[in-house]
């Protein structure tokens, strides 16, 4: 399946509402708990979070 997003930049390959990379279902964008993601993205998500965490 694939999607069309308003806030994606083509042109950058990013998001531009969260300002870095694209990665659907994160939080803070719009399909955030509106759509079920795959266990590999749901991976890179729980990876970023644990990112964020740490720099925090």
């Amino acid at each position: 399946m694939t999607f069309s997003c308003k806030n994606y930049d083509f042109s950058n390959d990013c998001c531009r509402k969260l300002k870095c990379e694209c990665i659907p279902g994160r939080r803070g964008c719009v399909l955030e708990g509106r759509v079920t993601v795959s266990e590999e993205l749901d991976k890179r998500i729980k990876e970023l979070e644990k990112t964020r965490k740490a720099t925090s």
